[in-house]
Order: C-alpha cells, then sequence, then structure tokens
C-alpha cells in the first residue's frame, strides 16, 4: 500500500516537511488502515515539528485525522470495514492520504458530524473537554479565564462553558478575533493588544479575581494569569505558544493566595480507551445538541502544509485549520 505523507529528517523551522511516497504496508495486530480525507493542523505539530518536543527521527508528522476504514488487522474487533472515523494521539504521521493507525485511538464518527468537521474538531475539542470537565470542573455560575479565545480550543471552550452556565472571559489578539470569540459563548472579551487584562478582570469581577485561568500562550501571559487569579486560584497551564513558562516558586504561589498551578496534557487525560471514549462521547453529544460548532478558519491541500504552519505560527490563522490529502 503506498502513502503520500509528509515527513521529517530533522527538527526546525517548517521547510523540514517534505511531501513522499512512501510503501506502508497492510496493518498489523491492533492497527486499522484509514483512507483519510481531512486532517486536522495543531499547534502541537508545531512543538514536535520544531524541536521544543523531543521526537525519535525521522518521523511522520500530525495526530488527527478523519477518513473511512479500509482494511483491519488482527485482534480489532471493535472496529469493521467501512466505518466512518476519527482519531487523535498515538505515534506523530496523520499527515498523510492513507495510513496505519493504532485502534485503540480510533472512534466512529456520528452520523450528524461531517468528515471535516470532526477532523477540525476531534483533538481540541476532547482538550476542551478534559480541562473544562475533569482537570478543573467549572460550574454554572462561575467565571473564567481563557487564553487564546479565538483559537481552535478556545472557540471550543467559549461554547461549552456558556452551555455548562459558566460565565466565561476570553482573552484574544484584535477586533476582529475578539469578535470572533464574542460569537462563540464569551460574555466579555479582553483585546490584549488595547487592554490591560489584569486591569479589565479586576473590572469585570470587583476586584476579586477569578477561580481558574486556562493558559495556553504560557511565557507571555504567565504573570497575567498569576494576577488575574482570586485566593486558592487555579492556575491551568496547557500551551506555550509564546515558549515556556518560568520556573514555578511555591512560595509566589503562597504569597499570591494559595495558587495551584498544574500543567495537564491531553496525553494522559485520554490514555486509557475508557477515558478516550468518554471524552468523544461528551465532545459528540455537545455537537448534536448544537452547543458547540466547529469554525474551520483555514482549509489547506496536503501539498500546502509548510504554509500551514507558517501561518499558524505566526498567529494568523482562527478557528481549525484541515489539510486535504
Amino acid at each position: 500500500m503506498k502513502s503520500i505523507s509528509v515527513a521529517i529528517e530533522a527538527q526546525g523551522a517548517p521547510s523540514v516537511m517534505k511531501l513522499s511516497n512512501v510503501d506502508i504496508g497492510l496493518p498489523k495486530e491492533g492497527e486499522v488502515l484509514i483512507r483519510q480525507s481531512v486532517i486536522g493542523v495543531n499547534y502541537m505539530d508545531i512543538y514536535q515539528r520544531s524541536g521544543y518536543y523531543p521526537m525519535n527521527l525521522p518521523s511522520g508528522i500530525g495526530l488527527e485525522a478523519s477518513g473511512i476504514i479500509e482494511s483491519i488487522g488482527a485482534g480489532v474487533n471493535f472496529l469493521t470495514e467501512g466505518d466512518r472515523v476519527v482519531y487523535s494521539g498515538g505515534p506523530p504521521g496523520s499527515y498523510a492520504d492513507v495510513r496505519n493507525v493504532l485502534a485503540s485511538r480510533v472512534v466512529r464518527i456520528p452520523e450528524n458530524i461531517e468528515d471535516e468537521q470532526a477532523a477540525a474538531i476531534f483533538l481540541k475539542g476532547t482538550t476542551a473537554e478534559y480541562l473544562l470537565e475533569r482537570a478543573y470542573p467549572i460550574s454554572a455560575g462561575q467565571t473564567v479565564l481563557f487564553h487564546a479565545a479565538a483559537g481552535g480550543v478556545g472557540l471550543i471552550a467559549g461554547q461549552w462553558g456558556k452551555a455548562i452556565g459558566a460565565r466565561m472571559i476570553g482573552v484574544a489578539g484584535g477586533p476582529e478575533k475578539c469578535a470572533l470569540a464574542k460569537e462563540h459563548g464569551y460574555t466579555e472579551v479582553i483585546d490584549r493588544n488595547n487592554e490591560n487584562v489584569v486591569a479589565r478582570v479586576k473590572e469585570l469581577t470587583d476586584g476579586k479575581g477569578v477561580p481558574v485561568v486556562y493558559d495556553s500562550v504560557g511565557k507571555d501571559t504567565f504573570e497575567q494569569s498569576v494576577e488575574c487569579l482570586s485566593p486558592r486560584g487555579y492556575f491551568m497551564s496547557f500551551g506555550t505558544t509564546s515558549g515556556s513558562v518560568p520556573p514555578i516558586d511555591a512560595a509566589m504561589l503562597q504569597h499570591k493566595g494559595s495558587l495551584y498551578f498544574t500543567r495537564p496534557t491531553l496525553a494522559n487525560y485520554c490514555a486509557s480507551r475508557d477515558d478516550l471514549e468518554l471524552s468523544a462521547t461528551r465532545l459528540f453529544k455537545m455537537i448534536a445538541n448544537g452547543d458547540v460548532k466547529t469554525k474551520i478558519g483555514q482549509r489547506y491541500k496536503l501539498s500546502d502544509v509548510v504554509k500551514s504552519h507558517l501561518d499558524l505560527e505566526a498567529g494568523k490563522t482562527f478557528g481549525s485549520s484541515i489539510l486535504i490529502p
């Protein structure tokens, strides 16, 4: 079986990604072969490609895609040929037209969800699920601060939080992204380019701060996030698009109000098959109810994969980006 896929032999700039035609063979035990229709692009792909996260090289790239199962390996009894499926996680390599995938990471797509929607939302949607439902379960009436509110995870989180009944405050860059975030569940959106985030959060909370901050930006927003928290507040750090957060000083957490700092990951929260299915079921239910809608901001051909990474790194994108094989 031949596959047109993207691989890297060294980590670095987007130009290290090369398109090639390779023989992938038939699925091994515990695998399924998927003819992929849509590929999701995530910031995790940039972490892995750039060298921020170490990888064994050479390697494929990409973690998420949807498509049709064409063949099944030994030992797989919960999926069948012809199933329309989506997956995320496992070894990188989703940037391809056909691929062998660990069946344990694959779930069927409900009939009411299209392939594009599934590939654009699955990894980001299960991320929003574990953040808001399990890592720090938010509740109705609670005020939540979410950075990068106009990004792929941010737009889903705004809708998810609104459905729960939380008051969602978003942070985004520029009037267009702020307007987009407000259309996706945020009660208020702070323009980080033109407003003082800490002062605005204090104003919106009568000086109390918020009980939880979700921060995927990292270095540039670390101090802001700390200052926005109320006593005994939770700092949920789940990304580093601007660079790594500084080393955490335990005394600082004490002096700033007995704060909690945690660094959760989707890999841990959806490690088991049961957790993955729980997360997927919650996500699909949110979509079916109309509580969460997908915003696909950019579509690229697989051959334009370098541009997709350049745009994402430069902050030129909004919502989700997808690749079409």
